[in-house]
């Protein structure tokens, strides 16, 4: 191999990871394993509740209908009505439970008061994990130099503001000096609870749990019977493998 064709697919190598070398060193927090379990139809009822009650009045769901979630928990109608739909549609009619779940801000709203249209989170457990949520949840802090007064560990000069706070309470940031290239700063060691909230730390990180579970649930529904055929064609290919072979020797054990 020429040394041109060696340095394109140098190139290639170093522009394919480069996402990942800046998504790992964005926020330079460490990132919590999120104890999810998709198969937890409950937890997966108490994170839709949830995220009814503290995300969807600013972001939507648009790629999930009500009547989905009702069919994978075990939900009745009469439960989701009380839980899930709260909304009307722009006829001011009730919400039907086959509809999208669509918040009711508007993207106009939004460039007004954000100054940017607020994200669906249909898929937003698949691009950025549910660890990443699971600690993005857990790591605001109070920062009085931001619009918000509040900013995050994973995700630093963040724009949304603390919608749980009042369940979490506010954290304040504890900093110690490091010395890097001959400069000494100041880099944040941990969070501690300044103003409690109505929950405990178990309790928040409970209800966290469950929310981003739901938000697992939300980016692949089918997911669960995804894993279960897949384990399935496994097994039929381990057996299909041992007749094949088999098979092949009878063909051609006259050849050896």
């Amino acid at each position: 191999m020429n040394y041109k064709i060696m340095k394109k697919h140098f190139l290639t190598l170093v522009l394919a990871f480069l996402p990942a070398f800046a998504f790992a060193v964005g926020g330079g927090a460490k990132i919590d394993h999120a104890p999810i379990d998709i198969s937890d139809t409950e937890s997966i009822k108490r994170g839709a509740k949830h995220f009814v009650d503290y995300c969807f009045s600013c972001h939507s769901a648009e790629y999930m209908r009500y009547n989905r979630i009702a069919r994978d928990t075990g939900m009745s109608e009469a439960e989701l009505r009380e839980n899930l739909i709260h909304t009307t549609n722009e006829k001011g009619e009730p919400t039907k439970v086959g509809e999208l779940m669509k918040a009711s801000m508007s993207d106009e709203y939004a460039k007004q008061a954000f100054g940017i249209e607020v994200p669906d989170l249909t898929l937003v457990a698949r691009a950025r994990g549910a660890d990443w949520l699971y600690t993005y949840l857990r790591t605001f802090y109070a920062d009085p130099y931001r619009p918000t007064g509040m900013n995050n560990l994973v995700f630093p000069d963040v724009g949304m503001p603390h919608v749980l706070q009042s369940l979490q309470g506010t954290q304040k940031a504890i900093f110690k000096t490091e010395t890097r290239q001959g400069v000494e700063v100041e880099v944040i060691e941990g969070l501690e609870i300044a103003q409690p909230g109505s929950m405990t730390t178990e309790e928040y990180d409970a209800f966290v749990t469950d929310l981003v579970n739901f938000m697992v649930y939300l980016a692949e529904p089918v997911q669960n019977e995804r894993r279960s055929l897949g384990f399935k064609v496994l097994i039929f290919l381990a057996i299909f493998f041992v007749f094949a072979y088999l098979l092949k020797k009878e063909y051609w054990k006259d050849v050896h």
